[in-house]
């Protein structure tokens, strides 16, 4: 198991690498940073993040082999950044991320926020980015996305704070009866 600390390891980085997707990075070497990174007996390098961004990828169907292709321990990714792509949905493999912590997904094509819904189910979860999308124009989105996963500490670089959450709260009671009231 990887400790928390494991977190602020070096990063598999993949990022500026003209990715259309996540299959064409399987031929890519990281990129070197001041601090090397480990590998195992296996080629498989001893880090629970992986850096994506700035690419041109557009679906991430392809993103349980790509981290099993890098990382040593893929289901142990904590810290995942796909920003700044070409990304429309909120792809339920990122459901299978049971150990994630960070998710990076602002400036991509997110169009659909009841997406942001599905990763509810990734307990770890505490810190994401989404702005940069056409999400983000909904006037429900911040109240949407506390609600749907309100383990969140950190949202868009910015705290997720008390009265946050009771805005959130008060904006589920809301849709939830005016939900009702349509059926």
């Amino acid at each position: 198991m990887w400790s928390e600390r494991n977190m602020n390891g070096v990063p598999v980085d993949l990022s500026f690498k003209h990715l259309n997707s996540l299959s064409d990075a399987w031929t890519e070497e990281p990129s070197s940073s001041l601090r090397p990174l480990k590998r195992n007996s296996k080629k498989k390098y001893l880090s629970c993040s992986l850096r994506l961004n700035n690419n041109n990828i557009t679906d991430l169907h392809d993103l349980h082999t790509t981290v099993s292709h890098f990382l040593a321990e893929p289901s142990q990714l904590a810290w995942l950044d796909l920003a700044f792509n070409n990304i429309s949905h909120i792809d339920k493999v990122l459901c299978q991320l049971l150990e994630l912590r960070v998710l990076y997904l602002h400036g991509n094509g997110l169009f659909i926020l009841s997406e942001v819904d599905r990763l509810g189910v990734l307990p770890h979860l505490h810190t994401i980015t989404l702005h940069g999308n056409m999400i983000e124009t909904n006037k429900a989105y911040r109240n949407r996305v506390i609600s749907a996963l309100p383990q969140l500490k950190t949202m868009d670089f910015s705290a997720v704070t008390r009265q946050d959450r009771v805005m959130a709260k008060i904006w589920s009671q809301s849709y939830r009866r005016s939900r009702e009231t349509l059926q």
